[in-house]
């Protein structure tokens, strides 16, 4: 989720009335060479997030399941998205929250002037920081959460370093499901409700469905995306279907079905991840249900935040066939 340098927080869409999300600026890589202009070293590096954006989510679950918390610190922003942008706020102010104490930043756009002074462009998170070379390494969350499956393994608990959730074997086939996942779902939701004409609207949101609508086929015959195996394609869409009901189908407009009642499977599917060790404590609903209500007031100016935080995912208990990953 981003902020703009040079025009209002909440325009983003173009004459037709369609959303365009931004091509992140920010696309160097940690690699595991010593030797490489980033290298993985523990402690080196900083993640700034929102618990509201899906995006920085997929982050911080893949920050955990890859035991990297005593190795890359974190930064969380208020879930409050302001005329300045993401700003951070100590605990006490918004539980859950935190100061940056890495740049000592007010303001998330603070730490992008700080890598470049000349930047432009949106203020998005996550940000992956360098506190070495005190500049942003990436702020592409896919690419972000490639870097923490692979490039840290030597560093961290023996336990962690046969968890890959982007496996050699089954390259070709995430990448294939991520492209129109992510085209009809994870950003079809914002094309949906950030559509200022109805064509835009209908055209986005009538997609989405169909895409609902073929995840709920595979899963209905498949234990994960993929078969039983837990990879970054499952990730990557949990974090846009945990919003699903409490944000997306009323503000979004995306109506036609809720998860809950609708699909079953993927429910199902839903259920089984967040009871996953250490997912459940990524997701913040109080933060995620006021940034988008609160902050998106071109959509809701009374910033009233409905009482719905979407379907029980603690009960009933989904046991895995196996470890998934």
């Amino acid at each position: 989720m981003s902020t703009s340098a040079s025009g209002g927080i909440t325009k983003w869409h173009s004459k037709d009335g369609q959303f365009h999300r931004q091509v992140s600026s920010f696309r160097s890589f940690v690699e595991a060479r010593p030797d490489a202009p980033f290298p993985a070293e523990a402690g080196r590096y900083h993640l700034y997030v929102s618990y509201a954006c899906p995006w920085a989510h997929r982050t911080l679950i893949v920050r955990k399941l890859k035991g990297l918390e005593s190795h890359i610190s974190v930064s969380v922003v208020h879930y409050l998205l302001g005329p300045n942008g993401w700003e951070f706020a100590s605990p006490d102010e918004v539980p859950g929250a935190t100061l940056d104490d890495v740049n000592g930043a007010k303001y998330i756009r603070e730490v992008y002037f700080k890598a470049e002074p000349e930047y432009s462009a949106r203020f998005t998170v996550p940000v992956l920081w360098d506190k070495k070379k005190n500049t942003i390494v990436s702020n592409e969350s896919s690419e972000i959460i490639r870097m923490l499956n692979t490039a840290f393994d030597e560093i961290i608990e023996p336990e962690y370093r046969g968890v890959n959730f982007y496996p050699d074997e089954l390259k070709e086939q995430i990448d294939d499901i991520n492209s129109w996942i992510y085209d009809t779902v994870n950003n079809g939701v914002y094309k949906s409700g950030f559509a200022t004409a109805q064509s835009a609207y209908e055209q986005n949101c009538r997609a989405l469905f169909e895409s609902l609508e073929r995840i709920e086929g595979i899963l209905a015959s498949n234990e994960f995306l993929l078969g039983s195996r837990l990879t970054e394609a499952d990730l990557r869409l949990f974090t846009t279907i945990v919003r699903f009901d409490p944000v997306y189908h009323g503000h979004f407009k995306c109506n036609i079905k809720q998860i809950a009642t609708g699909y079953p499977n993927i429910l199902r599917w839903t259920r089984e991840i967040y009871q996953l060790p250490g997912i459940k404590e990524t997701v913040n609903m109080e933060h995620i249900k006021k940034h988008y209500y609160m902050s998106h007031t071109q959509i809701n100016p009374t910033q009233v935040v409905p009482l719905n935080n979407g379907p029980d995912l603690d009960n009933p208990v989904v046991k895995p066939t196996a470890r998934p990953y």
